[in-house]
């Protein structure tokens, strides 16, 4: 059972680690496993609570885009009704661009939900995937073509206008790494649109946007298993948590908007080099 304690710490944690590029599912296994915290990472009840502050995480994410959704979504709305997608309709583009960009990892994540779910119980392999999480970021900051000059000054119109459908593929199959405890899903995201073209605080702007469907459906496939379990105790906890991750989240987004406006990947993946390969000479001895 996950005390109120323990519920707080991983809220915070998930908050943070879940929009920093240093993987919010490594960290949520890697805690308790440095810490010796005697709780079932295997569990349905640790596997709801983090499913719970992934959603609270979602939420934070839809609020602040909250006026670029109501664009996207509009856009979407007028290609389906015109069964096409207009040339100048750059909001129905970036709607379509996030649909394939999250088909991918989607599908992945149900057809290897029971492999993933194994990784859970290993901090050492979390370890070890969050220092390769380092060399993926600084991979994309090595490989990484410079961004042109784009004449739309609207954040998502110009990347509509940036990314290609093919491109778009290619980022959603970079946020399948994110399925491995210690990869970062908002790191991979980035890396992929890094790597296509884009620049440090587009790239971002995408990776926020892509990830509120993606966490929020698979939050939603889990959620009702914890509601219907009639264990007052863990909703009490399970909520306490998601409150922790939305305040987390929320400040973690706004300084990542400035961060990224002037500054790149290289300290985050300094850090997960370093935590990395320290968290496995700690779990070694």
């Amino acid at each position: 059972m996950i005390s109120f304690a323990q519920a707080i710490l991983l809220g915070l944690l998930q908050g943070v680690t879940e929009l920093f590029p240093i993987s919010s599912l490594g960290h949520s296994v890697l805690l308790p496993g440095i810490l010796g915290w005697h709780m079932d990472r295997d569990a349905n009840a640790f596997l709801s609570f983090l499913v719970a502050t992934h959603f609270a995480t979602a939420l934070v994410l839809f609020w602040i885009y909250r006026r670029d959704w109501v664009r996207i979504i509009a856009g979407l709305w007028r290609s389906l009704r015109a069964r096409r997608i207009s040339p100048s309709d750059l909001d129905a583009k970036l709607g379509w661009l996030l649909v394939v960009s999250t088909v991918p990892a989607g599908l992945l994540g149900l057809v290897l939900e029971k492999w993933v779910r194994a990784l859970f119980v290993s901090p050492r392999s979390a370890a070890a995937f969050l220092a390769a999480n380092g060399f993926l970021l600084l991979g994309a900051e090595w490989l990484r073509r410079r961004a042109k000059p784009a004449a739309q000054h609207d954040p998502d119109q110009r990347i509509a206008a940036e990314l290609s459908w093919g491109q778009a593929i290619k980022v959603g199959l970079m946020q399948i790494l994110a399925l491995i405890p210690g990869f970062s899903r908002t790191g991979s995201t980035i890396a992929g649109g890094l790597l296509v073209g884009l620049s440090h605080e587009d790239a971002l702007r995408y990776a926020f946007l892509l990830a509120t469907p993606i966490i929020g459906a698979a939050a939603l496939l889990k959620l009702p298993r914890l509601l219907v379990s009639g264990d007052h105790g863990l909703l009490a906890v399970t909520l306490v948590g998601a409150l922790a991750a939305a305040v987390a989240a929320y400040a973690s987004a706004r300084f990542l908007a400035r961060y990224f406006k002037t500054r790149t990947l290289i300290p985050f993946a300094i850090y997960c080099l370093a935590a990395g390969v320290l968290c496995l000479v700690v779990m070694a001895r």
